[in-house]
Order: structure tokens, then C-alpha cells, then sequence
């Protein structure tokens, strides 16, 4: 039984445009837990009321800002202080991952000297936030379709960084809705990644709705998850073509077995 955690900017927007409404209205679909984009522009003490009243665990949220590492002039300052402020956030939500990513790739560099300096960026900010009880976890994206021109686009690449990292506060963020637009072989990529693979999102392709909604073998993909062993959070980051309550539905009967 996997936990879902529906993403709140994504998910029953039907309760309004508020997040702690919206985690109201994942409770009363069932859920306990639930991810978010990032904190800017969210009322975080009325969030962190809602999740207390509720009891549901927010499982994820995103660094910011969005950085271009990778891109001349290059000034990493950003990174690190808004780890220290989004740190300062998830430790209030109660929050355990914060989610990064890889900027653009820069064309005129090597592909691999950029995946070395990723190594670099991220070990410093494991250390950086070190002691506060949040790990980092890195996302590959589909350049096809969402994310052209992103450095960071296959599973593997991501953990070779991971490895390189070499820290129990940093892993992977597999997103079964890129690696498939990718064209990637799901089974193959999990094991390969192993217990580097620290969190789990999903959406249906194509078109990134809910499940059900594309072409994906959501129970043939069940079973390559737990093949691979992984048994945390799975967070549902789609884009809803009918209403939220009625979207999550199969995926819940799915994680129940049905």
C-alpha cells in the first residue's frame, strides 16, 4: 500500500484557490498526505493549521528559485540562500524532501564536465543544510514534451549525480510520467537506481493527466515499483481533465488492489 500525496497547486482546486482549503478537500477525498510546488505565495501558517488539523503530512516541496546552473555568469548564492529559507519552511510544514533540479544544459560545454558540477552544487548542499533533517532529491524531466533544453533528462544521469553525492539527505525523484515520455524502460531504470530512488511522483501519458486518462499499464507500473522495492510517497503531480475527487479515484483503487 503505497501512501498518495495529491499535489495541492495541481489538485481540487475545486475548494478554491487557497492550499490549506485545498488539503482540507485531499482529506475529505481520503488522503493524508499531500505535496506542493513552492512555498512563495502560499499563507504558511494557515497551511501549517491545515495540516495540523487534518494530520496530513506534506511529503514534498520545491527548491527556489528555479536556478540555471549551468549558464554564464554563474552565481550559485541563490541556491543556497533559499535552501536556507525553504529549510526554514518545510521544518515549520513538517515537510522531510525538498525537490531540485538541474537548470538548462549549456551548449557549449561538455555534457559530463556539467553533470561533474551538478556533483559539486549538490554536495555542497547537502552539507549546507546539514543537521535540519531534509533531504534533497533530484529530478530528471522529459526535454521532449515540458522541459526543453533541461540538463538533467534520464533517470540514469540523475543517478550518477546522486552517487556522486554520496549522502543519505540526497537522492532521486523518479517521475514515472517523464522517464515514460522519454521513452525510458521503467523496470530497467528502477533497478538501476535501487535505494537511491528517494521519492515517486506520477502522471499519465500522454498529456500528463490523471491515471487513466493516457496510454500507461498502471498495474504492469505498480509492479515494476514494487519490484524495485521502493515503498514510499507517490506524489500524484498531474494536471486533472475531470474533477479532482473523481481523478484520484483509480489510481486509490489501484494502490488498494483493486
Amino acid at each position: 500500500m503505497y501512501q498518495l500525496a495529491p499535489n495541492i497547486d495541481l489538485l481540487f482546486s475545486e475548494a478554491g484557490s487557497s492550499p490549506a482549503d485545498r488539503v482540507r478537500a485531499a482529506a475529505a477525498a481520503g488522503f493524508d498526505a499531500v505535496e506542493m510546488w513552492g512555498p512563495t505565495g502560499k499563507d504558511i501558517p494557515a497551511l501549517k493549521d491545515a495540516l495540523e488539523e487534518t494530520g496530513i503530512q506534506l511529503t514534498a516541496q520545491l527548491a527556489e528559485p528555479r536556478m540555471q546552473f549551468m549558464i554564464p555568469p554563474k552565481d550559485h548564492a541563490p541556491f543556497f540562500s533559499g535552501l536556507d529559507a525553504g529549510v526554514e519552511v518545510a521544518q515549520q510544514l513538517g515537510c522531510p524532501r525538498i525537490v531540485v533540479g538541474s537548470g538548462t544544459g549549456f551548449g557549449g560545454r561538455k555534457r559530463q564536465d556539467q553533470l561533474d558540477e551538478l556533483i559539486e552544487i549538490f554536495t555542497k548542499g547537502t552539507a549546507h543544510i546539514a543537521g535540519s533533517g531534509i533531504t534533497l532529491v533530484l529530478e530528471p524531466v522529459n526535454i521532449r514534451v515540458d522541459h526543453p533544453g533541461a540538463l538533467l533528462d534520464r533517470t540514469a544521469e540523475a543517478v550518477y549525480v546522486a552517487k556522486g553525492v554520496n549522502s543519505p539527505n540526497f537522492g532521486v525523484l523518479y517521475d514515472l510520467y517523464h522517464s515514460t515520455v522519454e521513452g525510458e524502460d521503467v523496470a530497467a531504470e528502477l533497478a538501476n537506481a535501487g535505494d537511491l530512488i528517494k521519492y515517486v511522483q506520477i502522471a499519465d501519458a500522454p498529456g500528463r493527466g490523471e491515471p487513466g486518462s493516457g496510454s500507461i499499464d498502471w498495474p504492469a507500473r505498480f509492479e515494476d515499483l514494487r519490484n524495485s522495492g521502493y515503498t514510499g510517497p507517490i506524489g500524484l503531480e498531474y494536471y486533472p481533465t475531470i474533477d479532482s475527487a473523481k481523478s484520484v479515484r483509480r489510481i486509490q483503487e489501484l494502490v488498494a488492489g483493486r
